[in-house]
């Protein structure tokens, strides 16, 4: 969808006609994963590697929304928004269908500002008079969770807590804390994968009883203009660690680059990478769609149950 960067005051057909895309965007998610997107606010700071070509910041400015980084404000979201979910969850309760909500995909939940904690208070009522919504909420700042989240160790049944983890390093630094946290569901976001990742090291301390393991793993590769190419043997490891381990496996998209034959390069941008067999595989800069979400043939669609 195209959305146009104001730099005037636009007319108010303008305004409302924007309005109206981001509230069915809201309703009605492209990502895969999740049937409503959900924000308290806009704006966030960039602390990692996944960070670098961010969509949400991208967005923001696209609309005219200074957002980011530390010393910017953030952006607060009408009461009519804040009313979306409460149709969502009385329309999930009506039809006998539970709804998934991601929260947030223009911020963090658990950015550690004292001006958001009136909006965080807010969230976590509404989470409580949204029963019928699974809210899934996703960080990059895990340890920040157990500061920030009212529940101790009583989470609510219908709160699912996920991190980033788009490298090993960062995998590393927030996997520990996530799985010492108490929610229902734990799930890990690889995306965009920019690095291998070796999930060995917790699936066999969960095994021995030792900690709990993620129950959901989504990953997938980077789009945009700038998108880095993901390896193929980084995103099949992933899957066969977690068919092995029995945890859920969602695959989201190649992104702008997938592997391609020589018939299929067109012209396109696209690079050479190794293969642990000592054979290479060539990759190919063919955009989002074309580029699709199979993976050796299969969609990986999992959820946890």
């Amino acid at each position: 969808m195209q959305l146009v960067r104001y730099r005037a005051a636009p007319s108010r057909p303008r305004l409302d006609g924007f309005r109206a895309k981001f509230f069915r965007m809201a309703k009605d998610s492209k990502i895969e994963w999740t049937h409503h997107t959900f924000n308290p606010w806009w704006g966030c700071v960039k602390v990692s590697p996944g960070c670098k070509h961010c969509y949400a910041e991208t967005w923001a400015h696209r609309v005219g929304q200074d957002v980011w980084g530390p010393g910017a404000p953030r952006r607060d979201l009408s009461d009519a928004y804040w009313r979306q979910p409460i149709a969502w969850n009385a329309e999930a309760e009506r039809i006998g269908v539970r709804r998934r909500v991601f929260c947030a995909s223009m911020g963090d939940v658990f950015e550690d500002r004292r001006d958001l904690d009136d909006k965080r208070t807010r969230l976590w009522a509404l989470i409580a008079d949204t029963p019928w919504l699974d809210w899934l909420l996703l960080t990059k700042r895990p340890q920040n969770v157990s500061r920030l989240a009212p529940y101790g160790d009583r989470w609510p049944e219908n709160v699912w807590l996920g991190a980033t983890a788009e490298n090993q390093k960062w995998l590393d630094k927030r996997m520990d804390v996530l799985t010492a946290l108490l929610a229902r569901i734990l799930f890990l976001s690889c995306e965009p994968l920019v690095g291998s990742l070796d999930f060995s090291r917790w699936i066999d301390r969960a095994r021995r009883g030792e900690c709990r393991m993620v129950d959901w793993v989504i990953a997938g590769g980077e789009s945009g203009h700038h998108a880095r190419p993901m390896h193929p043997e980084w995103l099949t490891a992933i899957r066969d660690q977690c068919v092995d381990a029995g945890i859920r496996f969602h695959f989201k998209q190649w992104g702008n680059w997938r592997p391609v034959s020589a018939r299929q390069v067109n012209g396109h941008r696209t690079k050479t990478l190794s293969l642990s067999s000592g054979e290479t595989i060539v990759v190919a800069n063919i955009g989002k769609k074309a580029a699709g979400r199979k993976l050796q043939g299969a969609t990986w669609d999992e959820f946890p149950t």
